[in-house]
């Protein structure tokens, strides 16, 4: 069966940008944060991982730094790319503690979710 995705724009309507390949991010494994019916937790949010994110989510139960072998997760650390739940990135921003984010990489239905404004305000890849 094939998997349905929605379209791959981002949150300023342009063409969604890869978000990362090492490690291999996306809730679909195709180094970007496309989504679709099946994802649940909506991995929409290119962000760029920092200490102290991986230790506030870790806090809330999605430890993310420790490498799980048997799903093929490394692990993350500072620095890396990786397609966030778009809640997850909220609840973040709301404790003053979430990652940057690659707008150009971020997914439309993100803004289901977040608001445009705090998502350039933690941008990267905006001038």
């Amino acid at each position: 069966m094939a998997v349905v995705m929605d379209e791959s724009v981002n949150v300023l309507g342009e063409a969604l940008e890869p978000c990362g390949n090492e490690p291999l991010t996306g809730y679909y494994r195709d180094g970007c944060c496309n989504t679709g019916p099946d994802d649940l937790g909506q991995h929409t949010v290119c962000t760029v991982m920092t200490d102290q994110f991986l230790a506030f989510s870790k806090s809330r139960g999605n430890d993310l730094s420790t490498p799980v072998p048997a799903f093929g997760f490394p692990g993350l650390q500072a620095g890396d790319s990786w397609c966030l739940c778009a809640s997850r990135w909220l609840e973040a921003l709301d404790a003053d503690c979430a990652p940057r984010v690659r707008v150009r990489s971020t997914h439309l239905a993100t803004l289901d979710v977040c608001n445009l404004d705090d998502l350039k305000r933690y941008a990267i890849d905006l001038n």
